[in-house]
């Protein structure tokens, strides 16, 4: 019972002859007080009689206080509400009343409330008026024989304190000065540090803590060892990583499966997943023990990290094959890396698969998918998808929303995307400052300033204070919907706030009010600003380029290039397109040397463009040195700009040196697609067709149709399947070659694959009908195309009447 506890400290009380007489008066009644009470701790602190008792202990000495807490030694959870009593009310806690309550918490074993306390003491050091370490003298002063564990557990719980807070210095210190002492914390401990170490980025620090404790004599386990291969790994030092397991080999140190799945880990990390795949599999095979679910995603990752996506693809089925059980963390890897690549239906057939295996999806993996569509321009399958996600009741966030909200009002369905707003806050989700500004955007896109106005408004009534990026689209958009005074007075609202976006919000007014024809006025706003910024110059020609004024673009840009200033690349990039649209085909080439001179490299993209439009102006030969120049440049032209050479080349009916390049492509490891397939079977097709009208027919048909066959058999061999306009090609060589009923019969193998055919596609098989004759069979035709929503242009319809007419 307490109460009796507490009566038998009244002789130790006695004995303090130093007390003054109010002192022991006071504290022989607070000892009546607790002894009186029940033992329940509510009842100990909340009785009136108890509250008087604290209200008037600010007169009694801390030994006192002490003396308490040591006669509660036995009754943990009392001495704990004592002490926080009197702290809540006003008593200051000295080393000796911290010591006491420690040393409580310390043998009764209670971690959490000994960290709290730790945690107290760490935060309020330079105000309690004595050192951490204090702690340590007074707690051993009064062991007196008893359990010398204590001193342990005291500096297991000061290391965790402080690496929970980050307090690395000070925790190494702890470790020096309880060595002094003759202990040193638990290896547990000293594990937690040195992993907290390499989280927080410290790697070289945990190394050396590592040798220093080795050096004091502390035995690592086969964590410490686990921790120190992480450790190397990080760093990329594996050599000394095998060299860690070579040391517990010597000392018979078995590694853990978490120590051999982070060496793979490592090498995946750093660019060696093929090396990482090898040893995963080399370690499987001699029965390592290994973490196999973690192991195949850091390869399934490392691999979609070097978007080598075919191997993370093999390695994924590989995983299913041994029967490992998947979460969604290797496919949500995989799924982003088609996605990052543009290869977004492979993406889906991923997901699918994924959902098929019963592994559930999530809203991080969801907004890969709709970014991608959306990033593809497939914004009307985007927001399909998010429905059919939505019907399945997948938890989709405030991203999600984002994604299909921006791309509806992109679309134009600005009303659309306010309604997912007020789904968003019917579903208790509430829309941040993002949504609100992809709604205020949407609106100024469809020229409703009234609208984008009143959400920012709301916005900020419903307390998201606008942000930068806020201020910037409507200033942009009252700018390219032609209010330009509007623009210019908010901007000048904005700059009296202090906001530090002048440069940014300036350059957003010059571009929207080209954006919206009012070229002057961007000009001679720019003209007006007191202090010339590049950027806002940079936005000049932004500006033009919408306006589609190429030529004063191309001028600013030299201009400033002569500065030594060069424009963002997305604007060189659209500089070049629109100049190459204008047939300014050498302008561009000059663009490309200009970035080229100031450091800066074309994107591949930019080449392409540029490639195409010599081969367009039916200039090759420059085409060709652009291409060369690029290998110069050491670098690898890409599938696209391969397959742009190829088709030029078969434009222009030289085939030798489109083969040419696609040999060259295969040897270089370059995987062709199936737009590059269909470029040549087109060009083969064609040359067939014209040897068929030819004189010497016969000798040339063979070897022509063979010539086409082959590709469409390497297809099949490389499993590349063809696409509708692969399918189109072959229908229209079929129903120029009079093969009629192999054209039907591609047709239909085509709808049996699941794909579509578009309105040429149907446009070319009625008009091989019409050319046989056959006027039923291309009515039905015709019909089929409304049934199935395609919509017959001009020439679809030309085709029919000019074969009824005939008939």
């Amino acid at each position: 019972m307490l109460g009796q506890s507490l009566w038998k400290t009244r002789p130790a009380l006695w004995s303090f002859s130093k007390f003054s007489p109010i002192a022991k008066k006071e504290m022989h009644y607070a000892l009546d007080q607790l002894a009186s009470s029940s033992s329940d701790e509510q009842e100990i602190i909340g009785t009136p009689n108890m509250n008087h008792f604290v209200n008037r202990v600010f007169e009694l000495h801390r030994v006192e206080v002490v003396e308490t807490l040591n006669t509660l030694r036995e009754q943990p959870d009392k001495a704990f509400s004592f002490f926080n009593r009197l702290k809540e009310d006003g008593f200051s806690h000295d080393v000796c009343t911290y010591a006491s309550i420690i040393r409580i918490l310390c043998q009764c074993c209670w971690e959490r409330k000994l960290d709290s306390v730790l945690l107290e003491i760490i935060w309020r050091e330079k105000h309690l008026g004595f050192r951490v370490m204090d702690l340590f003298e007074i707690i051993e002063e009064g062991l007196e024989g008893e359990d010398s564990n204590l001193l342990v557990r005291l500096s297991n719980a000061l290391v965790k304190a402080y690496v929970s807070v980050e307090m690395f210095d000070e925790v190494i210190d702890i470790l020096f000065q309880t060595r002094r002492r003759g202990f040193i914390p638990h290896i547990f401990s000293c594990n937690f540090l040195m992993n907290r170490l390499i989280c927080c980025g410290k790697v070289d620090m945990a190394i050396a803590v590592y040798h220093q404790l080795k050096r004091l004599g502390l035995k690592a386990n086969d964590y410490t060892y686990g921790i120190m291969i992480k450790a190397f790994c990080r760093k990329g030092n594996f050599e000394k990583a095998v060299g860690i397991f070579h040391e517990m080999d010597e000392l018979r140190v078995r590694p853990n499966a978490v120590a051999y799945t982070t060496y793979i880990e490592g090498l995946c990390m750093h660019g060696r997943t093929e090396l990482g795949y090898e040893v995963l599999k080399a370690w499987r095979e001699s029965k390592i023990p290994l973490d196999d679910a973690f192991a195949y995603y850091v390869v399934i990752k490392g691999f979609c990290d070097e978007m080598k996506l075919e191997e993370a693809a093999d390695v994924l089925f590989e995983a299913e094959l041994h029967g490992i059980v998947l979460d969604t963390f290797p496919y949500g890897a995989l799924i982003r890396g088609y996605c990052k690549c543009g290869n977004i239906d492979r993406a889906l057939e991923v997901h699918d698969e994924m959902m098929s295996n019963g592994i559930k999806t999530n809203c991080v993996i969801l907004t890969s998918i709709l970014q991608s569509l959306c990033q593809m321009g497939r914004d009307f399958e985007a927001v399909n998808q998010f429905k059919k996600f939505r019907n399945f009741g997948i938890f989709l966030d405030e991203v999600c929303y984002n994604v299909v909200a921006d791309a509806l009002c992109k679309a134009g369905k600005v009303e659309a995307a306010v309604e997912l707003l007020d789904e968003m806050k019917g579903k208790q989700i509430s829309p941040d400052i993002i949504n609100y500004t992809t709604l205020i955007n949407g609106y100024c896109l469809q020229g409703k300033v009234e609208d984008a106005v009143n959400l920012f408004e709301e916005m900020s009534e419903n307390g998201h204070k606008p942000d930068i990026v806020s201020w910037n689209v409507l200033v942009g958009g009252l700018a390219q919907n032609g209010h330009a005074r509007k623009a210019i007075d908010l901007f000048n609202r904005v700059k009296k706030q202090g906001l530090k976006c002048e440069i940014v919000m300036r350059s957003m007014i010059i571009k929207g009010l080209c954006i919206g024809g009012k070229v002057k006025e961007a000009e001679d706003f720019l003209d007006s600003l007191p202090e010339k910024c590049f950027k806002n110059d940079a936005a000049l020609v932004d500006g033009y380029i919408e306006s589609r004024i190429t030529k004063k673009a191309f001028n600013l840009f030299l201009k400033l290039a002569n500065q030594g200033f060069l424009v963002r690349k997305a604007s060189c990039s659209k500089l070049l397109s629109s100049l190459c649209k204008d047939g300014d085909n050498y302008k561009a080439l000059m663009l490309l040397k200009v970035m080229s001179d100031l450091n800066v490299e074309p994107t591949k993209l930019m080449y392409s463009q540029l490639i195409g439009a010599f081969f367009k102006a039916g200039n090759w030969r420059k085409a060709q040195l652009l291409f060369d120049q690029i290998f110069a440049r050491r670098q690898t032209p890409d599938l696209v700009i391969y397959t742009i050479m190829i088709s030029g080349y078969c434009k222009m009916n030289l085939l030798q040196e489109a083969l040419l390049l696609f040999n060259n492509m295969n040897e270089r490891g370059i995987k062709p697609d199936v737009i590059t397939y269909t470029v040549l079977i087109n060009s083969h097709l064609k040359l067939n067709l014209k040897s068929l009208s030819s004189p010497d027919a016969p000798q040339n048909k063979d070897k022509k149709i063979m010539d086409a066959s082959t590709f469409w058999k390497e297809m099949k061999v490389k499993e590349i399947e063809p696409d509708v306009v692969c399918y189109t090609v072959l229908i229209d060589h079929y129903c120029r070659t009079n093969n009629l009923w192999d054209a039907i019969r591609i047709f239909d193998q085509m709808i049996d694959t699941g794909l579509e055919p578009d309105n040429v596609t149907y446009t070319t098989l009625i008009s091989g009908y019409c050319k046989r004759g056959y006027l039923a069979r291309a009515l039905n035709l015709f019909e089929e195309m409304y049934r199935r929503g395609i919509q017959p242009d001009m020439r679809t319809i030309s085709t029919v009447d000019h074969c009824i007419l005939k008939a």
